[in-house]
């Protein structure tokens, strides 16, 4: 099956057919890193690495581009004497990182910040101004603006009308022409800071937020490229600016755009402005990070995801689920025993393929564990095996399977080993009062067990035991 994604630009699902099938191209919007990350930032590049490693798993090779915006209004109201500017976005940048890598989500193959590229932000500028497309400002500020009139196709992305926009609130409208004609590049303040100002033709001053994205995909990526990635609340006017200025300044930029939901709480997005955020940090130290990961994919990735308690729980019964199947099976794998044929069943395949339908998906996993289950209940092993391999390695593509390397050394730790210990001394006990025909103290402990979450196995290699989801 044709993998087919929504496009944002398109409204509607395309076949996806890259320019390289050996090498996809890929640029997402990263973060601006003023402050510390919250879950929707998580979400949004979780979605993004689902769909990474998807598109491993059809091409075999990624190019992956995530930027950070380290030059920003926002960073620099955020900085404070005692931490400039560029020490806020270090730190808050490796906060990013840590988060990411807590979910599993992979490194991108490139990882620009924005203040490495100002000379190719300045090139695209002038390219602009020549053709037309944008003037620097007649009072002698030093701004640069995007003339959105003077380029029909503004709007293609969202499908509004200039008429319709609201007027682009991101650098002084002095001296404008139309309201929504957006910054490219920014005259110096009296009141910033001397290092974060760059010489340019136009007069001292830094770049406009649109501009770096535009600049930064052509440089990594190449004047045209696959997909351009963001949450939705991207999509204007950050992607419509950044689609205007590089085709007007002649590149052929991104083919497919492809947007996550938001993260909601009581119906509003997730956002820092709103003050209704939850730290991705706060969320990790509380909830085991593979349980994050789930909780965060469960859901489509175009939808909106309003994260409860609940969303915690039923994640951390379904991998449970998952970890005792997968844990069943490695009992099973003795000499003789084999392993399944490679590959994945075809009803996940589709559903990855439509759109990158993981709830599908995930549907797919636990049927097969249902089978599975059943069929070692009935000792019929062979047909099993293949029910375990085909869970281990749809797992293994959504970043899910608790057994991989990845998590196997991030599964509890120190409170894991506590708990085996714990449960490991009960099943002894139990073992010994059934050794010495005592009965009722068998079903005791095993009752306790049971009543801590706790389900035992007798197999004829011992007792095993796994959290009851």
């Amino acid at each position: 099956m044709t993998l087919r994604l929504y496009d944002t630009r398109a409204q509607q699902l395309r076949d996806f057919v890259p320019l390289d099938p050996e090498n996809v191209t890929m640029y997402v919007c990263g973060p601006t890193v003023q402050s510390g990350p919250h879950i929707g930032h998580v979400r949004a590049a979780l979605s993004f690495d689902i769909l990474r490693r998807w598109l491993t798993r059809r091409f075999g090779r990624v190019t992956f581009v995530r930027n950070v915006t380290d030059i920003d209004d926002k960073v620099l109201v955020n900085a404070t004497e005692a931490e400039p500017w560029w020490a806020l976005a270090y730190r808050m940048e490796r906060e990013f990182t840590a988060a990411y890598a807590a979910v599993g989500i992979l490194p991108p193959t490139y990882e620009p910040r924005a203040t490495a590229s100002i000379p190719q932000m300045q090139e695209i500028i002038q390219t602009l101004i020549e053709r037309g497309h944008a003037y620097p400002a007649p009072d002698g500020s030093g701004d640069v603006y995007f003339d959105v009139r003077s380029w029909p196709q503004y709007g293609a992305l969202t499908h509004q009308s200039v008429d319709a926009m609201e007027a682009a609130e991101d650098a002084d409208p002095r001296g404008k022409r139309n309201p929504q004609d957006f910054a490219l590049w920014k005259g110096s303040k009296p009141d910033e800071p001397t290092d974060a100002i760059w010489a340019s033709p136009w007069g001292a001053g830094r770049p406009g937020w649109h501009i770096e994205c535009s600049a930064m995909a052509k440089r990594y990526l190449g004047s045209e490229f696959d997909i351009h990635g963001g949450g939705l609340d991207l999509r204007f006017p950050h992607h419509e600016n950044e689609l205007a200025q590089s085709t007007a300044a002649g590149e052929a930029f991104a083919r497919y755009w492809v947007h996550n939901g938001l993260v909601t709480v009581d119906g509003q997005k997730m956002s820092k402005s709103l003050g209704n955020f939850t730290l991705a940090s706060e969320v990790i130290s509380e909830h085991d990070p593979l349980v994050v990961r789930y909780a965060l994919a469960a859901a489509h990735y175009r939808s909106s995801l309003d994260l409860t308690e609940s969303s915690w729980l039923e994640a951390e019964a379904a991998l449970g689920r998952i970890r005792a199947f997968l844990e069943r099976g490695e009992r099973m794998a003795k000499p003789g025993w084999g392993e399944g044929k490679e590959g994945l069943p075809t009803e996940f395949w589709d559903a990855m393929n439509d759109d990158l339908g993981v709830p599908r998906a995930l549907a797919v996993i636990h049927d097969s564990i249902r089978s599975g289950n059943a069929l070692l209940d009935a000792g019929n092993h062979d047909a099993a095996k293949q029910m375990v391999s085909d869970v281990s390695q749809m797992t293994l593509v959504l970043g899910l399977n608790p057994l991989s390397p990845e998590w196997r050394s991030t599964d509890g730790g120190a409170a894991a080993s506590a708990l085996d210990a714990l449960v490991q001394t009960m099943i002894a006990q139990r073992a010994q009062a059934r050794t010495d025909k005592d009965w009722a103290a068998a079903d005791r402990i095993r009752d306790a067990i049971a009543a801590a979450g706790i389900a035992l196995e007798d197999t004829a290699d011992g007792t095993h035991w796994s959290i009851d989801g």
